[in-house]
């Protein structure tokens, strides 16, 4: 008999902890393994630059004020070209007005013409959204996201990916269009399912600028996470769903390996837990494509967030570059593995 309470006991205290585990994904020996420090350089400077531009240039880029918001996808479009001549532009319409989408292509081409006998390549496909909610200038939302789309062109215009490699500037995140088909993300998975495209993997970039040392800086959507995570807003988030924790896990852990001394968590949960799904990567969950959002969390710890306060000014800069630079990890890690996955299957 008290052998059996026992076991209950001992399956009772580890249930949570396996779940907590599985949801927060903790390092292991792996972590070990992993050295990736200084494959790139991001410039904080000129993330300060895109985001200054967005954000004061470009402040009303809202479904309201379509001038403006097609002004920046110019901008946008003029940075891409400076690092690829494969820049497209998906444009579509809602109601009466046209708005695009900026996409630029970087690493092999994908000839879909083409015989390959383990399919097509997929493509890894990084995204942010460049609109902004009303009248807010949108320095963190998402102006920062955006910045850090430019940077990473900059840098595969001078360390080509081996695989393919889509960076996306999407269009209309914001409400009214947020959750409705008019949103730039859904038109993006659309026009994947309709080419017959895969990804590897969708890294949206979802407000990734704002920072606080303080304690209690940072807020969670159920109180039950401050036992797991961090109470100060000092980290650089993964977002992912519960059924994808190993990928999420890998996506932190390469990240944590690019700036070991800046701190990456990472989550995974259902939809239903507040924010989770809250951003274009949503768009491709819809459709079972892998996808993750890297994040600072937003309204958990930014009290600018959908305001006017949201500036420039209040942006960390020298820790969205080590985001960049980890994101590019994230990519160099994936096409090693990918290209060893290849070789093992000739």
């Amino acid at each position: 008999m008290r052998k059996a309470l026992l076991i209950t006991l001992l399956s009772l205290l580890l249930v949570p902890v396996a779940i907590g585990a599985w949801v927060k994904q903790p390092f292991n020996h792996e972590i070990g393994e992993l050295k990736f420090a200084g494959l790139a350089e991001a410039d904080p400077e000129r993330l300060k630059a895109d985001v200054e531009k967005l954000s004061v240039t470009y402040a009303t880029r809202h479904f309201g004020d379509v001038r403006t918001l097609d002004l920046a996808a110019n901008y946008i479009q003029a940075e891409f070209k400076k690092t690829t001549e494969r820049v497209e532009i998906q444009s579509y319409q809602v109601d009466s007005e046209k708005f695009h989408n900026i996409i630029a292509h970087f690493g092999p081409k994908i000839d879909y013409t083409a015989t390959y006998e383990n399919g097509p390549p997929k493509p890894i496909i990084i995204g942010a959204h460049y609109d902004v909610h009303e009248d807010t200038m949108g320095a963190d939302d998402n102006a920062s996201g955006v910045a850090g789309l430019l940077e990473l062109a900059r840098i595969f215009a001078k360390k080509p990916p081996t695989i393919p490699v889509q960076i996306v500037a999407y269009t209309l995140e914001e409400p009214p269009n947020f959750r409705t088909d008019s949103m730039g993300s859904r038109q993006h998975v659309a026009s994947l399912m309709q080419a017959g495209i895969q990804p590897e993997l969708v890294i949206v970039l979802e407000m990734i600028g704002y920072y606080n040392e303080a304690e209690n800086s940072q807020e969670y959507p159920v109180s039950l996470l401050k036992w797991f995570y961090p109470t100060r807003g000092d980290f650089i988030g993964v977002v992912g769903r519960f059924s994808a924790a190993p990928t999420n896990k890998m996506v932190k852990m390469v990240m944590q390996s690019a700036h070991p001394e800046f701190p990456v968590e990472s989550i995974s949960a259902p939809a239903m837990m507040t924010g989770i799904d809250f951003s274009d990567h949503a768009s491709y969950w819809l459709h079972d494509m892998p996808a993750v959002m890297i994040t600072d969390t937003s309204f958990y710890r930014n009290p600018n967030y959908h305001k006017a306060t949201d500036t420039a000014d209040t942006l960390d800069y020298t820790r969205m570059a080590k985001v960049v630079e980890g994101v590019h990890t994230v990519t160099v890690y994936m096409s090693d593995s990918k290209n060893i996955k290849d070789k093992s299957d000739e």
